[in-house]
């Protein structure tokens, strides 16, 4: 069948009695990228931040700064990393729901932090935004009075705010921009 037929579906959440998940379409979901039919973690990722977006879905992140669950996620998942005991707590719930299908080593291309060799797991986090068009002009032009060095980067940032239409606030790190 296809993806039209799921429309305005819904299924059953695997471990958690009593919640109930929309189907929504997605342009990023294809039968070439898997099996076209895919969960969606609105924290952790921007095709699914997206698509949470336009549905007004909750984007609650359910994994704290270190990687590991949170209260939120449940007493059984709380304090696990998500790569590793998580992974296997996750498999457990699965199994004892009757909801596991298929289990399989899987290589996932996370990710790596250049520093540490470690794979990184993308999260969302509280960020403050703003539409350019209220501030462009003005930040164009502070920005050409900021001494950059390379003097290079100044003409990326300028061409990067100019395609904008939300700008972060917060960049959450003190490295890695001229």
């Amino acid at each position: 069948f296809s993806g039209a037929d799921l429309a305005d579906g819904s299924c059953a959440h695997p471990t958690i009695p009593g919640r109930v998940s929309p189907l929504l379409p997605a342009n990023h979901v294809t039968m070439t990228k898997g099996t076209g039919l895919v969960h969606t973690a609105p924290a952790h990722g921007m095709e699914d931040y997206s698509v949470a977006s336009h549905h007004q879905l909750s984007t609650d992140c359910l994994v704290d700064e270190s990687g590991c669950f949170t209260e939120a996620a449940g007493p059984e998942l709380k304090n696990k990393n998500v790569l590793e005991e998580g992974n296997d707590a996750v498999i457990k719930m699965l199994q004892a729901a009757g909801s596991l299908l298929k289990e399989e080593k899987y290589v996932h291309s996370y990710p790596y932090d250049w520093r540490t060799k470690k794979p990184m797991i993308i999260r969302a986090s509280k960020q403050w935004f703003v539409n350019t068009a209220d501030v462009k002009p003005a930040a164009q032009d502070v920005l050409k009075k900021v001494k950059v060095i390379p003097t290079s980067g100044v003409n990326r940032m300028l061409e990067m705010l100019d395609r904008r239409t939300f700008w972060c606030i917060s960049r959450q790190r003190c490295w890695g921009v001229p």
